[in-house]
């Protein structure tokens, strides 16, 4: 493909033109038969091959079944919505943003026994574990803004936190689903203007919004480019709320303009609320690389004092970060990240990195030459499992063959040899994010 196409539609961002599914997969290694669901993940793969921005393909999901010591199967399925069946616009004629339309690319997530394809744009999608889309999802009629699609699952309660934003009022939108998936908690929160608000954290007892200085521009919009851009002038500052509270009750703490996509958890400590991000110096100033380097770093936010404070914890740029689920909203030693060699636009990298953030320290798994991995998922060996014992899994790209594999390494030995490697049948494109799902009766 011709070096002049944009970098998304170019190598392996190139999206694939065929649904495969595949039985029985040849694995090098040992599958671990505590392994027992799906590891699914979801990005971008534009059907007609062709997109304006990486960040608006079609969403395909792309899973494999392990069991029993093997690997059953592999799908890859676009998430048929609207937008995908029908060609949907997503504007109503009112000027509202349909939420029933939206390309579901982003994330893959379950909770109270179903599935979500999200995208933060829309209403989430639920599928089944076969991968196949059953339809869009409002939670009984009570959701009526878009959903994140990265919403937080409380390990302790079950509860699943998320929120919607919007260029229109309300600008930000939080919500609260109970452990069985009812909607029980939408409240509006006050901030100054459209910013994009792609992901949140939670802590045991609080809600931590970030309203950074990445505005939607109108003018953009209407030239049907990516409509945000990076705002001198709007500030940075992180709204933090008590769990199930109010509007009222948000406090709003300045700190140094960045923009962060991700963050990898965030905790409470005496009266500090700690959080880990993934920070970009800024995003998306007109005339400027559309993306520069993100690095790790922690904030401290004192609640008594009001005081707000930052610290680089690594200098390697970054992104894609994950911890251990049960650790969601509580204190965390270990976190994954995927190492950006350039941390550009095209972005590639051969490592997945593991920190130790108790004792400050960090290692990497090297795939080696050409060998580009993707997000790294920790999936634990059981519910009661140490916060590192269990295996962090990755799809792969090869580039010498052209072609992707599912790589299983032992968390608690980062370095050492892959566990399993399943050779897939189909290149899977560079993507965003995922989950393991287990099996129904095997669910931690």
């Amino acid at each position: 493909m011709s070096e002049s196409m944009p970098f998304h539609l170019r190598g392996n961002y190139a999206p694939v033109r065929q649904e495969v599914a595949a039985f029985d997969l040849p694995v090098e290694g040992a599958l671990p038969r505590e392994l027992k669901g799906c590891y699914v993940r979801n990005g971008p793969n534009p059907k007609t091959g062709l997109s304006p921005h990486w960040f608006v393909g079609d969403g395909m999901l792309r899973g494999v079944e392990l069991r029993d010591g093997r690997a059953v199967w592999y799908r890859n399925r676009w998430v048929r919505t609207r937008s995908f069946t029908e060609d949907a616009p997503a504007m109503r004629p009112d000027g509202e943003r349909d939420r029933t339309v939206g390309r579901a690319n982003t994330h893959v997530i379950s909770h109270a026994g179903r599935i979500f394809a999200l995208v933060e744009s829309s209403f989430p999608t639920e599928v089944t574990r076969e991968l196949e889309t059953l339809g869009p999802f409002d939670f009984a009629g009570r959701l009526t803004t878009a959903m994140t699609a990265h919403p937080k699952l409380c390990p302790r309660t079950g509860e699943l936190h998320f929120f919607g934003y919007a260029y229109l009022p309300p600008f930000l939108t939080y919500h609260r689903a109970d452990a069985d998936g009812r909607l029980v908690q939408s409240e509006v929160i006050q901030v100054p203007g459209p910013t994009m608000i792609h992901d949140f954290a939670l802590t045991e007892g609080h809600v931590v919004f970030m309203d950074l200085p990445v505005i939607f521009d109108l003018e953009l919009a209407q030239a049907g480019t990516m409509p945000y851009r990076w705002s001198d002038d709007y500030g940075a500052r992180l709204g933090i709320m008590p769990r199930g509270g109010t509007n009222a009750q948000v406090r709003w703490f300045d700190i140094e303009p960045c923009y962060v996509f991700h963050p990898l958890n965030a905790f409470e400590e005496v009266e500090e609320v700690v959080i880990d991000v993934v920070r970009y110096p800024e995003l998306w100033r007109p005339g400027a690389p559309s993306i520069h380097q993100a690095n790790l770093y922690r904030w401290r936010i004192d609640l008594a004092s009001g005081r707000a404070r930052e610290q680089a914890l690594d200098d390697r740029a970054i992104e894609f970060p994950r911890c251990d689920e049960r650790r969601t909203g509580f204190a965390h030693r270990y976190g994954y990240a995927v190492y950006t060699e350039r941390g550009a636009d095209d972005n590639t990298g051969t490592a997945l990195i593991k920190y130790d953030l108790e004792k400050g320290t960090s290692v990497s798994h090297d795939f080696g030459p050409g060998r580009i991995p993707g997000e790294g998922v920790f999936v634990p060996v059981r519910a009661t499992a140490a916060e590192d014992e269990g295996w962090v899994m990755t799809y792969v790209y090869d580039g010498a063959r052209d072609g992707s594999a599912l790589v299983i390494l032992d968390a608690g030995d980062f370095t050492a040899k892959p566990v399993a490697t399943i050779r897939l049948p189909q290149r899977v494109p560079f993507g965003f994010h995922g989950s393991f799902i287990p099996d129904a009766a095997d669910a931690r």
